[in-house]
């Protein structure tokens, strides 16, 4: 793996990239502007990580979420505050959580103001440590996660967005939203695309309102070198991403035993059901239903409960749907496969 370890993230200050603190960074992800603001060295160095060049450093403008890392090791108080949930309280619209995740970052979540306000803490209990010792890249993703990401789709989903496992990608003159299971091969067609001259929001998770998607900032995961991640798949700088696109089709991708690629129309049903299964199952997306429905339950801000089937279907009902199975030999670009559909708009067979 090109990276570190996470005993050494937080080695001795002589051996970790030196940043001035408190280091500050925006981001623009998932239609949200994040502003950071870290002490810990080695937080600030899983986001950089993470949103790569898309990050800018130092303070930008407002942000409309504000991702707080505190030196602090003392708990967030919780005394004369309204038990939520199990690790969580309330109070006054302000909710804490200790081990967020199971990340071992308490949180305290304000809200009230212009920007929402995330509070972190590095509280890990001794299994959390043991735990990120010998999982060391799951545990970086999961920080990177809690950090960096769900603050943003859970502010995204206050103004009417939700999450989802299928980025948007230019073909062309097209713009297609891709859906599929996880290991389907979207990372490996997205890569393909760009490297043809297209343009994705996102590797995988983005976030919709049945019109638009906003890509949420994430390497690039593909079997290639790389830093290393879960699946036996590599972490590349994503070249050739865009914040936003308005897709004018959807893409199906199913994976089958045949040799080649095939191409057919496929129902609006059954294409809003594997845009909805498929971010439900998403890995990526696992601890984060539990998260936005504590924020939820203890701020009254964002749905007790995201639309996904209803931005689903509203997204299958206005665009063109098409199912790609692809095959055990590589095929034809995803572009090359749509032309096909294109031009014999009944279902069809396409030989790889």
């Amino acid at each position: 793996m090109s990276g570190v370890r996470w005993s050494e993230l937080q080695a001795p200050r002589a051996h970790r990239t030196s940043h001035h603190l408190p280091w500050t960074a925006t981001l623009n992800t998932a239609g949200e502007r994040v502003g950071f603001e870290s002490e810990l060295p080695w937080a600030c160095r899983l986001l950089e990580e993470m949103a790569g060049s898309d990050l800018i450093r130092g303070p930008g403008h407002e942000p409309t979420v504000r991702v707080r890392i505190e030196r602090s090791h003392r708990p967030f108080e919780v005394d004369g505050r309204e038990p939520l949930t199990r690790g969580a309280w309330l109070r006054d619209g302000q909710v804490i959580m200790e081990d967020v995740c199971s990340s071992g970052f308490d949180l305290r979540v304000t809200t009230g103001s212009a920007a929402p306000i995330f509070d972190f803490r590095w509280r890990p209990r001794p299994q959390v440590r043991l735990a990120t010792n010998l999982l060391w890249v799951r545990a970086k993703l999961l920080t990177r996660a809690v950090l960096g990401q769900y603050p943003a789709l859970w502010s995204a989903g206050a103004r009417g967005r939700v999450p989802l496992h299928a980025p948007a990608c230019t073909v062309g003159a097209r713009v297609a939203l891709v859906a599929g299971p996880a290991g389907v091969g979207k990372s490996t067609l997205l890569l393909r695309e760009i490297a043809a001259g297209g343009a994705a929001t996102s590797d995988n998770v983005g976030v919709g309102d049945g019109s638009s998607v906003w890509g949420l900032v994430e390497p690039l995961r593909v079997e290639v070198r790389g830093r290393r991640t879960t699946s036996g798949r590599g972490e590349v700088d994503f070249g050739g991403r865009v914040p936003v696109l308005e897709p004018d089709m959807l893409v199906v991708l199913r994976r089958s035993l045949a040799e080649s690629a095939s191409v057919r129309a496929c129902e609006a049903e059954l294409a809003a059901r594997a845009l909805v299964t498929g971010t439900y199952a998403a890995g990526e997306l696992r601890r984060y239903w539990a998260f936005a429905a504590t924020l939820s339950a203890g701020t009254g801000v964002g749905p007790d409960h995201p639309p996904i089937a209803e931005v689903g279907r509203r997204f299958a009902a206005r665009l063109r749907c098409i199912e790609i199975t692809l095959g055990r030999r590589p095929g034809p670009r995803l572009g090359q496969l749509l032309q096909s559909a294109e031009a014999r708009p009944s279902p069809l067979e396409v030989l790889a």
